[in-house]
């Protein structure tokens, strides 16, 4: 089966993007999550913390905390977290480090309540955290058409202009890298190579 895109003729494989061929950890989440448009809150705030704790790791490490994660931070129940005072927020992270799986990194703990505050502020001002974080592809998943994974950015004009916006709204650890991984995972940019088989069911899928 043959592909015809920008005047381009490829072959077509039921392939995978080449990242998640390491493990089938990375697999599973590959076939059923990255890429795929999200615009639940818990959803969004969950992968803005993963993607911060990555900084400086490798996705895999963070994918096996995964559920850790999840345990220690309220399933990431922004209310729950933005309501922490500092004397319980300091607590809790003294809790975190000796009990749970997690990136033993105090700033980066930290900043799981600092952007759970900061994204209610967000969710009271304008209704829900998806809407202001959508608004920078338009509210419509960017669908890139790349043949292979060395034409994939790791940042862009728009993920630079996120960063600085979540930045002025009180977030951490949300650099320009961050942003652009964080939205390639929640689906605002399709950045799936053109011959894996989630491309194009990505593409046509409805936003969750």
């Amino acid at each position: 089966m043959f592909l015809f895109v920008g005047g381009v003729v490829i072959k077509y494989l039921n392939n995978l993007c080449s990242w998640a061929l390491h493990s089938d950890l990375e697999r599973q989440y590959h076939d059923n999550e990255w890429g795929v448009p999200h615009k639940n809150d818990d959803y969004l705030f969950e992968f803005l913390t993963l993607e911060g704790a990555q900084a400086g790791l490798n996705w895999y490490t963070i994918l096996k905390k995964r559920a850790n994660y999840r345990n220690a931070f309220e399933e990431y129940n922004i209310d729950k977290l933005a309501a922490y005072n500092e004397q319980e927020i300091e607590l809790r992270i003294t809790d975190i480090i000796e009990h749970y799986d997690v990136v033993r990194h105090r700033g980066k703990l930290r900043s799981v309540f600092t952007n759970a505050r900061a994204a209610k502020a967000l969710q009271i001002e304008y209704g829900s955290l998806a809407t202001p974080l959508w608004q920078f592809v338009n509210n419509e998943p960017q669908i890139n058409h790349w043949l292979s994974k060395d034409q994939v950015p790791v940042t862009t004009s728009v993920s630079l202009a996120l960063s600085q916006y979540l930045k002025q709204q009180g977030f951490k650890f949300i650099g320009n890298i961050t942003c652009y991984a964080f939205m390639q995972a929640v689906g605002m940019v399709n950045d799936h190579t053109i011959n894996c088989h989630c491309y194009h069911d990505i593409a046509n899928n409805k936003i969750k």
